[in-house]
């Protein structure tokens, strides 16, 4: 079975697909995979997915390792550069190596040959975008771009006068992203952020093409406010890319939410775990596997044009795109609805 489907990406001219894939393992997240798997979970993403195939990587990841191996794999299954959409999240510059370990997430990355830095303004989102094509060995150069992580930069100031220079600092990075596309050498700048309040209030700086939600339209959390945003955005011609649905997996067992353990005894804890237990115990009834469920959800809103999933597993890349084209009997929504998981008042599914 493969995805046929595409829309398109806002007004940018792009025909997406319904999966994006993210290639974080290409830079060897966690563990070491040989060359020889890397090429074979690239080869199933044009097995499962109609060419063009997006996928989505970052100069962050394995410090442009992850680039190198796109870059290599591509070549080597000869594919041609229009065979491929490549979205590169831009902001981490690659240096030499000169400690034990990266300086970056400590404990993340395996066997890195390499560091690489943050860095925002306009030079500086420049000298990203060049490398990162350079890493992709020159054949090949990403047609969509934005900054990486604009939630975590922000975040990280000290007081309100730092985050108003770092927020100057990330305007600056899309004028230059924005110069990019002016010239031709891009075709859609957007925005990823785990925090989506904080694309809202880029979006009052800056006239995105595209963006990507992440841990934040899902079964589980889908407030009236990010829907009227994503409407607003639909009617602007934005394009959605949605993410990281399975809320860093604890939708579908895992013991961390949004990739951070919670107490199943605090507050927090007995809301989410409470949630997980009746969504469950209602899969379960009506035969239907919980993360089947989320990836229904997440594609639902109309506004929506693809869902980004990273597995390396090729089995699973097969499954996803078996599910997505399943339909999931009314009487399930119906049920969630019923118990108060999904808002009653959602119409989309």
């Amino acid at each position: 079975m493969i995805l046929t489907t595409k829309k398109p990406l806002g007004n940018t001219g792009l025909q997406t697909p319904q999966i994006v894939y993210g290639t974080s393992y290409l830079g060897n997240l966690y563990t070491v995979l040989p060359y020889k798997e890397k090429l074979a979970l690239m080869k199933k993403w044009f097995e499962c997915t109609d060419k063009p195939v997006v996928i989505d990587t970052a100069g962050k990841y394995g410090a442009g390792l992850a680039l190198e191996i796109i870059g290599r794999g591509l070549a080597d299954m000869g594919m041609h550069p229009e065979d491929i959409i490549i979205s590169n999240k831009l902001g981490w510059y690659r240096v030499p190596l000169t400690t034990d370990e990266p300086t970056f997430e400590p404990g993340a990355w395996a066997d890195l040959e390499n560091d690489c830095i943050q860095i925002f303004g306009y030079d500086e989102i420049m000298k990203c975008y060049k490398q990162g094509n350079e890493l992709l060995g020159g054949t090949y150069s990403s047609e969509m771009v934005s900054i990486h992580d604009p939630d975590e930069y922000l975040l990280a100031a000290s007081d309100p006068a730092e985050r108003d220079k770092r927020l100057l600092e990330i305007v600056e990075s899309y004028r230059a992203l924005f110069d990019l596309k002016k010239e031709g050498k891009v075709k859609a700048v957007g925005i990823g952020s785990k925090d989506w309040t904080i694309i809202k209030e880029l979006y009052d700086h800056v006239p995105f093409d595209w963006v990507m939600f992440a841990n934040s339209f899902t079964i589980f959390s889908h407030p009236v406010e990010l829907l009227e945003f994503m409407d607003k955005l639909n009617h602007n011609g934005v394009g959605i890319i949605n993410s990281a649905v399975f809320h860093g997996g604890f939708l579908t067992g895992g013991n961390k939410f949004d990739y951070q353990d919670v107490d199943p005894e605090s507050e927090k804890g007995e809301v989410i775990y409470g949630w997980r237990e009746i969504f469950n115990a209602l899969c379960e009834d009506h035969d239907v596997l919980p993360g089947d469920a989320c990836l229904h959800f997440g594609l639902s809103h109309p506004s929506i044009v693809s869902i980004a999933l990273n597995t390396s597993k090729p089995g699973k890349m097969s499954r996803n795109v078996e599910i997505i084209q399943r339909k999931i009997p009314a009487e399930f929504w119906k049920a969630l609805k019923d118990h108060g998981l999904i808002d009653p008042e959602y119409q989309y599914i």
